[in-house]
């Protein structure tokens, strides 16, 4: 079913695909610049013929018409329009669709920045990708998660807390917070459920823990907010954090996290 978009929405996405047409110019696509053209930029016909849609299509997108918009025509035309990732991402909005090229990016690699950035940060900070999978973290949150951070080889966190020992013992308020975590990780890959590796770690963790079959299950949806966070070390007796997540900017796929101590 496709989802109704508003007249605001519509008339929103007619004006910036008309507006970055016009800024085209024909002669950086290899189109004759002519005497005889009455609008900047390129005409809607050779933006159409350039995304291969009908001009039918193209005009009734521009005049904010109530029309089916499919993925792949709108990615067609972002690559006509040479749209920066930042655009990319606002014409899929607006068109309340999923980008087919989300997550181009190589998200094997870390930006080096980040991971100097953490090093400096002067309490527990870690960088978890889509997967939550831990991929950078600094001495203060390897001296906290003990059974997870250092562990040689599978640093997800969803694995450790659901599948390692130590974790029952270090969180605080253990079901409580292994609840919410399952209900923040459903909304951070809400875009990405058909993703294979997302589907590989959902089942496997379903398949060894119980608990997270049964909360995955109940489809509960939190966003991974800050908040108190406390914690049993068995070491430093009990800890109380303020946390803190920040998408980076440009790389949506990764968050860092950090754990302030509370006052008081």
């Amino acid at each position: 079913m496709v989802k109704e978009r508003s007249p605001d929405r519509r008339r929103e996405l007619g004006d910036f695909v008309r507006a970055l047409r016009e800024k085209l110019k024909p002669s950086e696509l290899g189109l004759p610049a002519g005497s005889r053209r009455r609008t900047p930029g390129l005409r809607r016909e050779e933006m159409a013929q350039l995304c291969g849609l009908s001009v039918t299509w193209y005009t009734w997108l521009e005049q904010g018409r109530d029309m089916s918009l499919s993925a792949a025509a709108l990615a067609r035309l972002a690559t006509a329009l040479r749209l920066g990732r930042a655009e990319r991402a606002y014409l899929f909005e607006l068109a309340d669709r999923r980008d087919p090229g989300h997550g181009g990016v190589d998200t094997d690699v870390v930006p080096p920045a980040v991971l100097a950035s953490v090093e400096l940060i002067a309490a527990p900070a870690y960088v978890l990708d889509r997967s939550w999978t831990a991929r950078s973290w600094n001495v203060h949150a390897e001296q906290l998660f003990s059974g997870w951070l250092d562990a040689p080889d599978d640093r997800n966190l969803l694995r450790f807390i659901f599948l390692a020992p130590p974790a029952r013992s270090l969180i605080c308020d253990y079901d409580e917070r292994a609840r919410r975590v399952v209900a923040e990780f459903r909304a951070d890959v809400s875009a990405h459920l058909d993703d294979p590796a997302i589907r590989l770690l959902v089942e496997d963790l379903g398949r060894q823990s119980a608990l997270f079959r049964r909360f995955w299950h109940e489809h509960w949806v939190m966003g991974r907010e800050g908040g108190e966070r406390t914690f049993r070390h068995p070491e430093r007796g009990f800890l109380r954090y303020e946390q803190v997540t920040f998408a980076l900017a440009g790389r949506q796929d990764l968050k860092l996290t950090m754990l302030t101590p509370a006052a008081g």
